[in-house]
């Protein structure tokens, strides 16, 4: 007798979306993320809702403010610079680890993930600013550390929130093509060549970030979660449903 296939894990649903909008800049810092609106778009529960709002924040991507809910995390300039530094040492790790070691399989795939980025370019900036900060998330991936490929995933994640509250306007040539010379770098066993290039990538993007903040588009967040709950295709539960606690 065949198993029926297992329900989707609504939580894990749910943070993933949520992740998505707040990378692409869907949701931007400072942002309200209510429970009960969260959670009717997704047909789930306040308490599923509460849980992968507990595991962004663990990222520091989200803040949990006492009395007053959760919203998406500012962080501070200072703290910006920080994460820049942080974010630096770490990726300085994964290229040590990778180059010259890269499978021809790793070198295709990040192949590949930069023409998806080259294409996302100009027709879809959303999905090209998702899509240059999981290669970095990739790269680390492909160390076979655990450790470090979660560090790398946080840090990258939280410099994604940075650039959209302080970043000025740039092209995306510049990252499509750093990408590129990165891979060419690492499969050619050039450390010393791959860590420069890497340093140079990191350091032009935390130069592109102005101490200003942009000012937030105020919009509703069902609207913004839209398109992501449609990606995750998840079948709605009644609202009644989404009340509970």
């Amino acid at each position: 007798m065949a198993k029926s296939p297992r329900a989707p894990d609504r939580g894990a649903v749910i943070y993933k979306a949520l992740w998505h909008a707040i990378i692409e800049q869907a949701l931007q810092p400072g942002a309200k993320l209510p429970e009960d609106a969260i959670g009717e778009k997704f047909g789930a529960s306040r308490t599923i809702v509460r849980a992968a709002l507990g595991r962004l924040a663990a990222e520091g991507l989200v803040e949990l403010r006492r009395n007053r809910g959760a919203a998406v995390a500012t962080p501070s300039w200072n703290e910006a610079r920080d994460i820049f530094d942080v974010r630096i040492g770490l990726e300085r790790l994964v290229v040590a680890r990778l180059a010259g070691r890269l499978t021809r399989e790793q070198i295709r795939q990040l192949e590949q993930h930069v023409d998806a980025e080259q294409q996302a370019r100009g027709s879809n900036v959303p999905l090209s600013i998702r899509l240059a900060t999981a290669f970095h998330i990739r790269l680390a991936e492909m160390t076979g550390n655990p450790v470090l490929a979660r560090y790398v995933s946080e840090v990258a994640s939280r410099c994604g929130l940075i650039l959209a509250l302080y970043s000025r306007p740039h092209s995306a040539d510049c990252a499509v093509s750093e990408h590129r010379a990165i891979i060419a770098a690492l499969a050619s066993g050039d450390a010393t060549r791959a860590t420069a290039l890497m340093d140079h990538h990191l350091d032009a993007v935390a130069e592109r970030a102005l101490i200003v903040p942009h000012a937030p588009e105020a919009r509703d967040i069902q609207d913004i979660l839209s398109p992501y709950a449609k990606e995750a295709a998840l079948p709605k539960t009644r609202k009644a449903g989404a009340k509970k606690r």
